[in-house]
């Protein structure tokens, strides 16, 4: 057991290696040279550093970065309000006081005129591996202490399966968080049925940050050992060349047909585990009936499954012959549960892996997520690590986080959700901190309309994101490498001290001093920061932790001082070897899993019960609307893929080196097969418009036969850059959630479909294309109030310690004449928030007036 720092520690802090931090990507050190620059150097531990570390320097001081606090002119001009305008107006740069003066005023206009659940502070994102400047816990923990706010739940990455899996095996934790280790992998797999593959590109990136990237050197590991691997997927790319496999170039969405074919091959060939199902297993009865068509008159068979896929009947029987004879481990990438009916190939994974019966072996049975993150299977310690206490939300309302423009564009409509029913609240206010939705949101055009409904956008960024530009208030926050913080991943090896490595850029804040401004005007600052500043609450979070670890007899970390002197501190080891449900094969009778059987369900009498069309209770071929099957694919022959980056962390980074330098004709790179460019006259390099009835975007032509033919693969994370005067949309850069839909993986979920979208592809012929314009600043503008002269009203009072309405704001509220209904009102029929020629008129009737800028500093 480690209980203080090695080797790796001083290494880290050797001259030349640079002021210690970590990322979502790895463990670095942060060299400044002479000329200004800074350059990134990997961690002597990490056997495998990210290339993405190369992009850190020219995102750190990249001129989009936001220098100074900025709103919206039609804002302040027009004061808060539904407006079609956010996105499409200059920017007025602000003081701070000012800033801070304008957004607690809103904020508390908006908690007294529609009460708390009218806050929206879900508020998604990536912004940092801190455990401290952790951007969404530091806006929740303040808005929990506001009074509370509609927040949201589960993720992009897998909200289908953080439901879903709950039904089946228990809890998702453990099937995510618990998997087989790659040691065990590569010490007794011989086959691997790697559906969506095991993508090298992803295992960079971690929650948290990692300090030794290993899923590489495990992936070599297993070549080296002679295990194969199925690769089913529409992308060669989906596996690194190294690894010994066969390649299944599927057609995509028809995953779980293949899953079908391949358990219907098992039964009716006797090659399946009775034994197995019938002790560890429930449902198995419903499911052989559906898999030999029984009530359907449609067997599952490989003929069936071969229409479908792509994939011929013979190479389907050859591949579940080898995977009955072979201790094989069935694994499912994320992003295969990112499309319409994402629960299917999640579900159908698991039954195939129990009727192969291997499921709690070494080697064996079921995996969700090895190649989607770099933590999945990794053998690093699994600890409790420093956090922020974000205290209870008093708001019980939530959202699955991908319905974040149904939330905003239906107040009121009712939803289904995990078995409940559920009313979406009336949004006034949107405060997010950290996150970008212009990136990770789907069908972009409509989340625009979406965002244009609120009375007020509240933004913390650090760059100009197309998240920031339709703000009408952004604050500009510190990037980690500004800031000191405390950082380590789920899994990893070393806990961080993430030392500031440079002067923040411009007026930049961090999210803590931004937030603790605006709580001190709101009357609750000493509840939120404690009487503490940022560096005492590293010592504080770090010393609670510390002894709760060695109160559990874990290991002792060293005090604070020692520890941030040193750089880092390598955390006890556990452990390599795991077997996902190992226990429950050992003891199913002891160990029961937490569903209603206390065992595997193959099929849920629970989920049946719901009657839901879209999710029916066992795994079953349900056809997307929007796959190569479909009636659409006649008009719209090509398949998008929109899968994660290789060159940036989702859309951070994108203006780093990497993402830039694999960028062609300045717009993000669009792989097609050879075929399907020749049909279209287009060639390596060419820019090509990719269209569909929701949008377009502009991409730079990269030929290759490494994508199956029908399909296109252009990743998301190119920052939104919309052409004025389109609509639908048109990204000069590339962003291909202009084209995929916004709507649910089923009624079960909720989850994200964004992995897929029905498409075409043409040539750019003609005028110019339009240029990108997303790598400078949006235009900014004159204060337009300065010109008025608009009486000073009295200070008004403060109610509970929170401004009503602009009341002793000590700015000028934005205001002025709000009588419109048109375009820049696209909710006219709601009840109004603001009205009036002279104030802000709230819909009780409270008015808030003009105050002139600077005019009076603000009370609490």
């Amino acid at each position: 057991m480690t209980t203080g720092t090695g080797a790796a520690t001083a290494a880290a802090r050797a001259p030349g290696a640079g002021t210690p931090t970590t990322s979502h990507w790895g463990a670095f050190g942060v060299r400044r040279e002479p000329d200004g620059t800074v350059t990134a150097v990997p961690h002597p531990a990490d056997p495998s550093p990210s290339p993405l570390l190369r992009g850190v320097p020219g995102a750190l001081r990249h001129g989009t970065r936001i220098r100074r606090p900025a709103a919206r002119r039609g804002w302040l001009e027009h004061g808060p309000g539904p407006s079609e305008r956010r996105g499409a107006e200059p920017f007025v740069e602000l003081d701070w006081d000012e800033a801070l003066d304008l957004a607690a005023a809103e904020l508390a206009r908006v908690r007294a005129d529609f009460g708390n659940t009218a806050v929206f502070g879900g508020s998604y994102g990536w912004a940092s591996a801190g455990r401290f400047h952790h951007a969404q816990s530091q806006l929740h923990r303040f808005l929990a202490q506001f009074g509370g706010y509609t927040g949201s739940r589960n993720s992009y990455s897998l909200g289908t399966s953080l439901v879903l899996l709950p039904h089946l095996v228990g809890d998702a934790e453990s099937v995510l968080r618990s998997s087989s280790t790659w040691p065990t992998i590569t010490g007794h797999t011989e086959l691997v049925l790697a559906f969506g593959g095991i993508p090298a590109k992803n295992v960079h990136v971690t929650p948290g940050g990692v300090t030794r990237h290993g899923t590489p050197g495990h992936l070599a590991a297993l070549a080296a050992a002679g295990a194969r691997v199925a690769l089913v997927s529409p992308l060669r790319d989906d596996l690194p060349d190294g690894v010994t496999a066969d390649w299944y170039p599927i057609r995509p969405a028809t995953d779980t047909a293949l899953m079908l074919a391949l358990a219907h091959t098992l039964v009716e060939e006797g090659l399946y585990d009775r034994e197995f199902v019938a002790r560890y297993c429930a449902g198995a009865d419903v499911l052989l009936r559906y898999l030999r068509g029984s009530d359907d008159g449609t067997p599952k068979d490989a003929r069936w499954a071969a229409a479908l896929t792509g994939i011929p009947a013979g190479r389907i029987r050859d591949l579940a012959r080898q995977a009955a004879a072979r201790r094989t481990l069935v694994t499912v990438t994320w992003s295969l549960q990112r499309i319409q009916h994402g629960e299917q190939p999640v579900w159908a994974a698991l039954a195939l892996a129990a009727l192969l019966g291997q499921i709690g072996l070494p080697g064996g049975g079921f995996g969700h997520g090895y190649g989607s993150m770099g933590d999945v299977g990794d053998t690093g310690p699994q600890l409790r690590l420093p956090y922020l206490p974000q205290g209870p939300n008093p708001v019980e309302e939530f959202i699955p986080c991908a319905r974040i423009a149904d939330l905003l564009l239906h107040p009121g409509r009712e939803y289904d959700y995990d078995g409940t029913r559920r009313r979406y609240p009336d949004i006034r206010l949107v405060h997010w901190a950290g996150g970008n939705p212009f990136h990770h949101h789907q069908d972009l055009g409509r989340l625009r309309r979406a965002f244009a409904r609120p009375d007020t956008v509240l933004v913390h960024e650090t760059h100009w994101t197309a998240t920031a530009r339709h703000a009408d208030l952004v604050f500009p926050a510190t990037t980690s490498l500004e800031r000191d913080d405390i950082g380590g991943g789920r899994r990893d090896t070393h806990l961080i001290a993430m030392h500031r490595a440079v002067e923040p850029v411009g007026e930049a804040r961090d999210d803590h001093t931004i937030l603790a401004g605006l709580a001190e005007r709101l009357g609750f600052g000493e509840a939120f920061t404690e009487g503490r500043d940022a560096r005492q609450w590293l010592e504080h979070l770090y010393t609670r932790w510390a002894d709760e670890l060695a109160a559990d007899g874990v290991g002792k970390p060293p005090a604070f001082a020692d520890f941030w002197a040193a750089g880092e501190w390598e955390l006890p080891e556990q452990p390599a070897q795991r077997t996902l449900f190992a226990d429950f094969r050992a003891d199913p009778l002891g160990a029961p899993l937490a569903t209603p059987s206390g065992r595997i369900e193959l099929a849920s009498e629970a989920i049946a019960a719901l009657g839901l069309p879209d999710c029916p209770g066992h795994p079953a071929w349900l056809e997307p609307d929007e796959w190569p099957g479909a009636p659409a694919a006649e008009r719209l022959p090509l398949l998008l893929i929109a899968n994660q980056p290789a060159t940036r962390l989702h859309s951070q980074l994108d203006t780093g080196a990497p993402s830039l330098d694999a960028k062609v004709a300045g717009r993000e790179a669009v792989q097609l097969h050879p075929a399907d460019a020749a049909a279209r006259s287009i060639r390596d390099g060419d820019l090509v418009r990719i269209f569909n009835d929701r949008g377009a975007c502009l991409a730079g032509a990269v030929l290759t036969d490494r994508v199956r033919p029908g399909v296109l693969r252009l990743p998301t994370g190119a920052w939104f850059d919309p052409v004025p005067g389109h609509e639908p949309p048109l990204c000069a850069h590339g962003n291909p959630n202009v084209l995929t839909a916004d709507v649910p993986s089923s009624r079960l979920s909720q989850g994200c479909t964004g992995q897929h979208a029905l498409v075409e592809a043409e040539l750019w012929t003609g005028a110019p294309p339009p240029p990108v314009t997303v790598r400078q600043p949006p235009a900014f503008a004159p204060d337009p109030r300065l010109h008025r002269n608009a009486p000073v009203p009295d200070d008004g009072a403060l109610a509970g310690g929170a401004r009503t309405a602009a009341a002793g704001s000590g700015a000028e509220l934005p205001g002025g004449a709000r009588t419109d209904t048109g375009a820049d009102r696209p909710d006219a029929g709601r009840a109004a928030s603001v009205t009036g020629t002279d104030g802000v008129t709230g819909t009780d009737g409270r008015t808030a007036a003009r105050v002139r800028r600077h005019e009076r500093k603000a009370t609490s």
